[in-house]
């Protein structure tokens, strides 16, 4: 029932999303739209009004949804694998990895033109990751263990980040640069959709398929081991499978923040604990909360925007302090 709705909401939220700005244009154009791009017949709008829905609207609303919905399961992914309810997308280090990466290419032009800041970051974030897990493996492994050496790497590669903004960037690069750090979906186009829709439908099928090893995880991993599941090895194939959706989502859009910790607590309360149900509802809930944060981003001050990963911070903080409070409840 809540996947139905989800899906209900989602596309709802993406037809009128597109519809909002300062050109006026309705539901049934954007559907002319896409019905001309698909090839079942010609557009009833001018060129402008195409342009403005294929080229600028619809890439940036999809990837919004596909960034909320990647982040969402990661987060709820993490949370029961690491059995902390305030573990993130970030607690990898992931997103501070793939900034210093971004940074390096716009800043210092590291891959001599040959690298993209997509590009870059996404090499920032497997490198931070690929730390991360030496880190914690080094220090044994454990799921406290690899939410420590997450939070080194985010410092060391946040730190690296400033450095070489404040001692290598003039004052437009250092605004560029920053707004980008924030989160922004202004530059939006269909590769990154493509690109990162089909990262996020591999992962979460990888989650699925091992929805019954998290399940067993919220009782410990020793529990989990006596129901059969390979600990360590499940373990390492769901962290490498969230950094990789995190790492092309980051690419993709920024450091936005917050989406992966709030949502899962607020899915779980609809749906109850099981990864079956929960994973999904997930990603529609996270895709249409994104939606209409970007929608809202992009128009509360236009012709100014806000970077989408400010207003998720405005509304996450108070909801990280309601998780802290739950959480200190419970014990």
């Amino acid at each position: 029932m809540w996947a139905l709705a989800g899906v209900v909401a989602l596309c709802a939220s993406v037809a009128v999303a597109v519809t909002i700005g300062p050109a006026d244009i309705g539901v049934a154009d954007v559907w002319s739209v896409i019905v001309a791009h698909l090839g079942a017949g010609p557009a009833d709008v001018t060129p402008i009004r195409d342009g403005i829905v294929w080229d600028l609207r619809l890439p940036r609303t999809l990837l919004a949804a596909v960034c909320g919905a990647g982040l969402a399961v990661c987060g709820a992914v993490l949370q029961s694998l690491l059995r902390n309810p305030l573990a993130d997308p970030f607690v990898l280090g992931v997103s501070s990895g793939a900034s210093t990466g971004a940074v390096l290419v716009v800043v210092l032009g590291v891959g001599g033109g040959a690298l993209s800041v997509p590009g870059g970051a996404f090499l920032g974030a497997v490198c931070s990751f690929a730390l991360v897990m030496l880190l914690s493996h080094s220090l044994g492994g454990t799921p406290d263990r690899v939410v420590l050496a997450g939070v080194a790497a985010m410092q060391l590669f946040s730190s690296l980040t400033s450095f070489v903004v404040m001692t290598a960037a003039d004052s437009e690069t250092t605004r560029g640069v920053l707004f980008w750090l924030l989160g922004s979906l202004g530059g939006a186009g269909w590769t990154d959709v493509w690109t990162g829709t089909a990262v996020l439908v591999l992962v979460l099928a990888v989650c699925l398929g091992h929805g019954r090893a998290l399940d067993a995880f919220a009782f410990g991993q020793d529990a989990a081991a006596t129901l059969g599941v390979h600990v360590a090895r499940t373990r390492l194939v769901l962290l490498c499978a969230t950094a990789l959706l995190t790492a092309a989502l980051v690419a993709s859009a920024g450091a936005i923040g917050f989406v992966g910790l709030v949502l899962p607590h607020a899915v779980r309360a609809l749906t109850g604990p099981g990864h079956a149900r929960l994973l999904p509802v997930c990603a529609l809930a996270g895709a249409v909360f994104l939606v209409w944060v970007d929608t809202l981003a992009r128009t509360v001050l236009a012709p100014k925007e806000v970077p989408v990963g400010v207003v998720t911070s405005l509304i996450g903080v108070p909801a990280f302090v309601l998780v802290l409070y739950r959480t200190r409840r419970s014990r």
